[in-house]
């Protein structure tokens, strides 16, 4: 097998201005991305919008508090969304984080319309309500398999940043969340995974993306000092933060 393949913008000021570069694995990048030479797949498959044969559709979900949700998610879900040619990113806000059971969270509701808003002018978005309308504490496992029987047919890809996947391993029924999706790691600039802590090899995929350098924390800090957060998270989110006086 060979090494991870690093991929970069075409142009010196995309580079300079959004560069992301992506460390993945070749085979699985392209497993049903390239054209199928098999005259049964093609016949049976479809083609996306990037002009590639697939056997199945592709759907990305991307989990989250989106506490409030801003433009870092939404770039790592376009990326995720080109590099693995996805038909589809389904975000789930999360109804109440087991990792944040003892903090503060903004109702879930209000969560949910600030992820409808900023994700309504991308077609390729949408938005569910199955982790914030089931009872009890959202788990992983839990969201993978109700997203698993409204999509039975289509091959997931589960986005989530690479610290959360640490976290995830310990969760409820971790040893079987790799056989319902394969998972696509974003990093920030410089982030290395904990320490002692083992991927499933083959499991997980690595993308780093500067645009996460951007935190729901810092936005939440900025609105409750009375700074702005224009930039940091879409314009329809930046009027529900202020229309509802969320975070101060």
């Amino acid at each position: 097998m060979t090494g991870p393949k690093r991929m970069r913008p075409e142009s010196a000021e995309a580079d300079s201005e959004l560069a992301i570069s992506y460390v993945v694995e070749p085979e699985r990048r392209m497993s049903g991305l390239s054209v199928e030479s098999a005259g049964s797949a093609v016949s049976t498959g479809r083609r996306s919008a990037r002009g590639n044969w697939h056997s199945r559709p592709r759907i990305g979900i991307r989990g989250g508090t989106f506490d409030p949700i801003h433009n870092g998610h939404l770039v790592a879900a376009s990326e995720v969304s080109w590099v693995y040619d996805l038909d589809e990113v389904i975000f789930v806000p999360t109804g109440r984080p087991v990792f944040k059971l003892d903090k503060n969270v903004t109702n879930a509701e209000d969560r949910y319309l600030m992820t409808v808003i900023a994700t309504a002018s991308n077609p390729k978005f949408t938005v569910s309500r199955v982790d914030i309308d089931r009872p009890g504490i959202p788990y992983t496992i839990d969201t993978l398999r109700d997203i698993r029987v409204q999509h039975p047919d289509p091959e997931l890809f589960f986005i989530t940043r690479a610290d959360a996947v640490a976290e995830i391993m310990r969760w409820k029924d971790a040893d079987k969340i790799w056989e319902l999706a394969h998972f696509v790691a974003v990093t920030r600039p410089g982030y290395s995974s904990p320490e002692g802590v083992k991927l499933p090899e083959g499991k997980v995929d690595t993308l780093e993306i500067p645009a996460l350098a951007i935190s729901s924390t810092d936005v939440r800090r900025r609105a409750d000092h009375g700074e702005p957060v224009w930039y940091l998270v879409p314009d329809g989110v930046v009027q529900y933060i202020g229309k509802h006086g969320l975070y101060r």
